[in-house]
């Protein structure tokens, strides 16, 4: 497979370049990608096709592997560990209540805490204690790609660092709430990790009591956001940029809310991941006119 290296937070912006294979996917390792390119294409490297996994799908959070849905069978657990040897297999079936806890059984060795590495970043967890969305890794490089060093942002919902950490990367100075306890700690030790504690404030409490002063962009990585959105709009100035998540287009909604507040916006709406059946993880990006 021929493919150029390059930095992952550059993805979002090449995936529409005539030189890009659609057909292959990039493959990411310490904040580099692989990226596939077409024939008669310049490529820095030519590396060996990949053994193709059929098998039931899962992520990888450190040496842990993940899967959601239905319980998995004994056969899919078995070509799990067959294909990466994790230290332990997780079934997550949900997440519950506004820290969005976790229901998660450990079908496969031992789980525990991790230190999971991706696009440069170092995220501390426990994968069956909080939550970790691996399928946002392209909005993350999005947001740490749009970033500007001197920002002032909030981070609403910031988990154990999610979004926090890759735009605290980028330069930003980020004001970081979490009402978990668990993730909040987690957030701690994993801006740590990152040498970014002097670019982040954490704060643990629910984020409508803990906003503060104007912020150039506001992060809220929840898919309950909309019915936080009059609070985030309390602290906006023109130009000011809000990435709105929902299950599903939330468009309606934020021009209510934005109508509400006596403000108006350009709204833009991006799909992140598949849901579930005609089901989409969307995010709304609002710039405050």
């Amino acid at each position: 497979m021929r493919v150029r290296r390059l930095p992952a937070s550059v993805l979002p912006r090449i995936a529409g370049e005539a030189w890009v294979d659609p057909d292959r996917r990039a493959y990411l390792r310490d904040g580099v990608a692989c990226v596939p390119v077409r024939d008669g294409c310049p490529a820095d490297e030519d590396l060996p096709e990949r053994s193709v996994y059929r098998g039931r799908g899962y992520h990888l959070i450190g040496d842990v592997a993940v899967v959601h849905g239905d319980a998995p069978t004994k056969e899919e657990i078995e070509s799990i560990v067959a294909h990466r040897h994790p230290r332990g297999v997780v079934w997550v079936k949900g997440c519950t209540g506004a820290m969005r806890i976790p229901e998660a059984v450990v079908v496969y060795g031992s789980a525990g805490e991790v230190r999971h590495r991706e696009q440069g970043c170092t995220f501390i967890l426990d994968p069956t204690r909080v939550m970790f969305a691996q399928g946002n890794r392209v909005e993350k490089a999005r947001i740490a790609a749009l970033v500007r060093p001197g920002e002032r942002i909030a981070d609403m919902f910031a988990g154990i660092g999610y979004f926090t950490i890759p735009a605290a990367r980028s330069g930003a100075s980020i004001h970081a709430m979490e009402i978990n306890p668990v993730a909040f700690d987690y957030l701690r030790r994993s801006i740590a990790a990152n040498s970014v504690a002097d670019r982040v404030t954490p704060m643990m409490g629910d984020c409508r009591g803990l906003l503060s002063g104007v912020y150039d962009r506001i992060l809220m990585g929840h898919f309950e956001a909309a019915s936080f959105l009059p609070d985030a709009l309390a602290h906006v100035r023109p130009g000011s940029v809000i990435h709105v998540h929902s299950i599903g287009d939330a468009t309606a909604v934020i021009r209510e809310r934005l109508m509400e507040a006596g403000l108006s916006a350009t709204i833009s709406s991006r799909r992140v991941k598949k849901y579930g059946p005609h089901t989409w993880h969307m995010v709304q990006d609002v710039r405050i006119e």
